[in-house]
């Protein structure tokens, strides 16, 4: 299975490079050094930015809480050209909160009575009239996760609405592996979850985090191992392997949806059925029908279905991102070059 992943991850990633590099002609750009590169964008004069729809950055642009967003530096910022502007994450596009918030953040979406049904939101009924409360996505929202020791784990959660906690992926290439004692000192997780069932991995000891091309797999924490500092000159043969958990941020989030008599949904590209399958496999240990009930999975597509045309138009050149049944707009430097 990991290889597929790595396998949907990249044909992912091949595919946003070529569309962005259409997409950033005529808007201020640079690309990484990695080969294949990433584009990365850079504010506009005009208030505009070439990675996000120009509805939901200008309404980014008006709330603070929003605009903060774009205070957390670039993880990768020495693979790209340097700027007097330091690179932001937001600017990456291959990133998942940049397209969180190009489809939250659009006031047509926010204030949607079919997307908040999809998700789960709650709205509110006024005679025959469904009207939504005032209510908006707070993004980078830190849960307060109980631990046994009294103390709180305040984990980031990509975005709450409303009663809704929300896991954004695209080219991520999975959901973040952990040792065992990053896990099991939360409090609820043996009433969630029936421990034996959560997938498990085999986590080398020692190593450094390895540099990445795509700061968005790096976007919340690092992966932490115990154990002693990295040497360089121990070679992949000879490292110790340690059991710990997969899809730590799934498992963590499902515990701060408990802590919070909250609903939980991942939502991620069709495109990535392996990321599906990681979901489906933290929900099948959860013990409870209540509790897996408040568990949901959408993909971006799903909820292209529901979307504004302006926005959908701007998904579909830039992120192959369409209804269900429907094909991406073509691009015309795959013809010839690659096979999606």
């Amino acid at each position: 299975m990991a290889k597929e992943a790595s396998l949907f991850a990249s044909r992912l990633r091949l595919e946003l490079g070529v569309r962005n590099r259409f997409h950033a002609r005529g808007r201020p750009h640079v690309e990484s050094y990695g080969n294949p590169p990433v584009i990365v964008y850079a504010p506009e004069e005009d208030k505009r930015h070439g990675n996000f729809f120009d509805a939901a950055f200008a309404a980014i642009s008006a709330r603070p809480e929003w605009s903060r967003r774009f205070d957390k530096i670039h993880a990768q910022a020495r693979s790209l050209p340097k700027s007097e502007r330091k690179w932001r994450e937001l600017d990456s596009s291959m990133s998942s909160d940049a397209l969180l918030m190009n489809v939250f953040c659009t006031p047509a979406v926010n204030e949607s009575p079919e997307v908040r049904r999809m998700l789960g939101v709650d709205v509110h009924e006024i005679g025959e009239k469904e009207i939504p409360d005032q209510e908006r996505p707070e993004f980078g929202w830190r849960a307060r996760v109980p631990l046994a020791n009294d103390r709180f784990d305040r984990t980031e959660v990509d975005m709450r609405w409303g009663g809704v906690l929300v896991e954004a992926k695209l080219t991520e290439s999975d959901f973040q592996n952990c040792h065992s004692m990053l896990i099991e000192p939360y409090r609820d997780l043996d009433v969630v979850f029936e421990r034996e069932l959560l997938p498990r991995a085999q986590i080398p000891t020692g190593r450094a985090k390895a540099s990445a091309e795509f700061p968005e797999d790096y976007s919340q924490e690092e992966i932490i191992v115990p154990g002693d500092e990295w040497q360089p000159q121990t070679s992949e043969i000879q490292r110790e392997f340690i059991s710990g958990y997969a899809s730590y941020q799934l498992i963590r989030n499902v515990l701060a949806a408990y802590a919070q008599n909250a609903s939980f949904c991942v939502i991620h590209d069709a495109r990535r059925p392996d990321l599906r399958e990681a979901w489906f496999e933290v929900m099948s240990a959860v013990k409870s029908a209540a509790m897996r009930v408040r568990l949901k999975v959408l993909t971006w597509q799903e909820l292209a279905a529901v979307l504004p045309d302006e926005l959908r138009e701007f998904l579909g050149a830039k992120y192959g991102i369409v209804s269900p049944g429907e094909a991406a707009p073509p691009v015309e430097a795959m013809s010839g070059l690659y096979t999606f």
